[in-house]
Order: C-alpha cells, then sequence, then structure tokens
C-alpha cells in the first residue's frame, strides 16, 4: 500500500475546499464587529473585508474562491461551532413562533376548550385580556389576531425565559 492510496480522492478534497469556501462567505456575511471577536489570520480578514467593495459578480465569485483558499489555513472547527452558537437564538426564536402560531390557530378554532388548555400551561397570562381577544379574533376585527399574537407570544416568551421548556400546544380532545 503506497502513501497515495491514504489520500484523499480528488472528491473529497473537492467538497473539503467547497465547505471552507462556504464557511469563509459564512464569515463575509458577518458584521464587522463579530469578525472582530475572532483571531483570523489578518490577509483572511482583509479579504473578507475586501469582497463587499466589490462590484462585479465574476469578481466577487473568484474572490470567494480566494477567500476558500485562504481558508485551508484556519481550523474550520471552531469557527463553525462559533457560526452555528450565534444561529441557535434564531432558531429558537423561530421554534417559539411557530409554538404561538399553533396556539392561536387552536384558539381561534376551538374557543373556550383551548383557552383552558393554554391557562393550565401558562398560568400567569392575563385570562381576561386573552378572553377579549380571542373574541376579537374570531369575529374577525381588524388587527385582533394580531393582537392575540402578541399576547400569546408575551406568555410564552415569559415561560420559556423562566423554565426553558415550551412546547407546542397537546391536542385538545
Amino acid at each position: 500500500m503506497s502513501a497515495r492510496d491514504d489520500a484523499p480522492s480528488k472528491t473529497r478534497r473537492k467538497r473539503d475546499a467547497q465547505a471552507l469556501q462556504a464557511l469563509g462567505e459564512e464569515l463575509a456575511e458577518l458584521p464587522p464587529e463579530a469578525l472582530d471577536t475572532l483571531a483570523l489570520p489578518e490577509r483572511l480578514r482583509q479579504a473578507i473585508d475586501e469582497l463587499a467593495a466589490i462590484g462585479s459578480h465574476e469578481a466577487q465569485r473568484r474572490h470567494r474562491q480566494f477567500i476558500g483558499r485562504l481558508m485551508r489555513d484556519v481550523d474550520p472547527v471552531p469557527l463553525q461551532a462559533w457560526i452555528d452558537a450565534r444561529k441557535r437564538p434564531t432558531r429558537e426564536a423561530a421554534r417559539l413562533f411557530r409554538i404561538t402560531e399553533a396556539w392561536r390557530d387552536l384558539l381561534c378554532e376551538r374557543g373556550k376548550p383551548a383557552m383552558r388548555a393554554f391557562m393550565a400551561e401558562y398560568p400567569e397570562a392575563d385570562a381576561t385580556a386573552l378572553e377579549t381577544a380571542l373574541a376579537d379574533a374570531q369575529a374577525g376585527r381588524s388587527g385582533a389576531a394580531k393582537r392575540l399574537f402578541r399576547m400569546l407570544r408575551a406568555s410564552i416568551d415569559h415561560a420559556a425565559a423562566e423554565n426553558g421548556a415550551v412546547g407546542p400546544p397537546t391536542l385538545l380532545e
């Protein structure tokens, strides 16, 4: 078995290069203040900063490739972990948004039984204000569904901050 047999295939090398280029592009999309917290090599940081000033699409494509080439000198694992950590709050916000939508839809469809389930799940919520907002939303009043959503979201966000464990509504029988 020769040393050449142990080398990664051309396809694998190309895939790795594309992954490094994609990571470099993610770094280029970050604000300069965020990049300041990273210990990037000076040449890589300069190339990332230069990308924003390039107007031509083809020149940007070539410059992204250049950033990918510079990324070969950097350990991508901590950078990817740092970027993933920055995205987590966004994922959590999206999850809470979906939960709030599900509660709003359930409340509008099922009314009082859903309201009892919501109040059991989120006892700190203002039941009177929610009932009024729900009645307005079910009557189709302008802006009522948005107001109901905001009230639900406030209760869900509060519970998430307090407990951390907020889940979608359970189906009512």
